[in-house]
């Protein structure tokens, strides 16, 4: 599997993200400039977290319209697989490929903290090996992660599926107050309805090595590799 991880004026995550597939999952990637007209090969494209381009108008809105894009959209069109991670997350709602947006958190204010959270299903591959029953432990850094949709688009994903996960309290309940930022339900990450691209705000690339005390994002990642891989 060869991965490519773009990186937007205001990336911040890319290099995590890299390091984390290269080293310690030992696969294929390759660093892709937003500019870029080619995805070089690669079967997975990741957009990791970051400010794009300062996060002016919404946070992913300009990024939407950087020349990669258009390549992502096509990959993604034609089956490939994306990952957004919290700004990336951000540009797949602004570029159509998942469904909703983000809006600013409920309070005003720019969260950056380790929150609880699990898995909806294992209905697709970024959920596919974690246990509904396990609450991870994964780091969320934004200010503009509140998850929002039409009571329709709610309706559909919930029936489909398509989210992937829910922000919970230490025991694995859903409450208002295991809520960061006030996102509709406790989505903190949802999917499009072909399951090939995914959106989450949390941080598992956070979370994915020994060294920083906490591999519950490795989990996540694990699930996906092993999935797409199988």
């Amino acid at each position: 599997m060869k991965f490519g991880v773009i990186t937007f004026p205001g990336s911040n995550c890319d290099q995590d993200m890299i390091y984390v597939l290269e080293t310690i999952l030992k696969q294929e990637v390759v660093q892709l400039w937003h500019k870029d007209h080619d995805l070089q090969g690669a079967d997975f494209i990741v957009l990791p977290g970051g400010f794009s381009y300062g996060d002016y108008l919404r946070s992913g809105a300009i990024a939407n319209y950087s020349p990669i894009m258009k390549e992502v959209q096509e990959h993604a069109k034609n089956g490939g697989y994306v990952l957004g991670i919290c700004n990336g997350f951000q540009i797949l709602c602004e570029s159509g490929l998942l469904p909703g947006t983000l809006l600013h958190n409920d309070h005003q204010k720019f969260m950056c903290k380790n929150v609880f959270l699990k898995a909806d299903n294992n209905s697709s591959l970024i959920n596919q090996s974690v246990s509904t029953e396990e609450v991870l432990n994964i780091p969320i850094a934004h200010a503009e992660g509140r998850y929002y949709a039409t009571a329709e688009m709610l309706e559909e994903l919930n029936s489909n599926d398509q989210v992937i996960y829910r922000y919970c309290s230490a025991d694995g309940s859903l409450s208002n107050d295991s809520n960061p930022n006030g996102s509709v339900e406790n989505i903190a990450g949802v999917c499009n309805k072909a399951g090939n691209v995914f959106g989450m705000m949390p941080h598992p690339e956070r979370a994915a090595d020994i060294e920083l005390g906490n591999t519950d994002g490795l989990k996540i990642l694990q699930s996906l590799l092993e999935s797409v891989t199988a």
